[in-house]
């Protein structure tokens, strides 16, 4: 039988907080967004490792982890890219509540759909960095040769040929990285987010 005099400590959960505390760190979503191939992905991963290796404690949102799982039954149209945002935001929410650092990378193409994303996070908690490379160089990159079935018609709606992306009107940070190094683009990104994950 289960003993009546539980502490109050039990009866309610862990504030974020203390999980803040625990983790000496302050939560809050890096939301990268930009072309596909503007290079979000290698910039969030590399800002993983150097986080981490400071003692962070990081969850990387992406389409790699996310498409195979909780959204894989989303297709690319804008109606499901909507709802592919609205739960990687809900998810994100959970890891700002449980203390995590969360770095995301979607081309989230629109600025209705990164507001909604921001209005489930939090103005407070989300942090909007634009990976700006322009469209040939993204092209010229092409690693998995996406563009070049865009441009043949074998993918429809895809971003930036026959979709369009809205660049962010006033995002918290900026990155050009047409003359930029992805390591100089990763130490751009932790010097601006420094002061607001640090805890000192």
């Amino acid at each position: 039988m289960m003993a009546e005099n539980i502490h109050p400590i039990f009866d309610s959960l862990l504030s974020r907080s203390d999980k803040e505390n625990f983790l000496n760190q302050r939560s809050k979503v890096l939301w990268f967004t930009g072309l596909s191939g503007s290079g979000k992905s290698t910039i969030a991963q590399g800002l993983e490792k150097m986080l981490f290796s400071k003692g962070y404690f990081i969850q990387v949102l992406d389409g790699d982890n996310t498409r195979t799982g909780i959204n894989k039954n989303l297709g690319f149209s804008l109606e499901d890219r909507t709802e592919n945002i609205r739960r990687i935001a809900e998810i994100s929410k959970l890891f700002l509540d449980a203390g995590v650092i969360c770095i995301n990378s979607f081309v989230s193409p629109t600025i209705e759909i990164r507001n909604q994303a921001k209005e489930i996070i939090g103005k407070e908690n989300f942090i909007e960095i634009y990976v700006n490379t322009p469209l040939h160089i993204c092209e010229k990159r092409d690693v998995k040769g996406l563009y070049a079935k865009a441009r043949k018609g074998e993918i429809k709606g895809f971003t930036g040929i026959d979709s369009p992306f809205e660049a962010p009107q006033s995002p918290d940070l900026e990155l050009l990285t047409e003359n930029q190094t992805i390591e100089e683009s990763i130490t751009k990104v932790f010097n601006f987010v420094y002061s607001k994950i640090s805890t000192t």
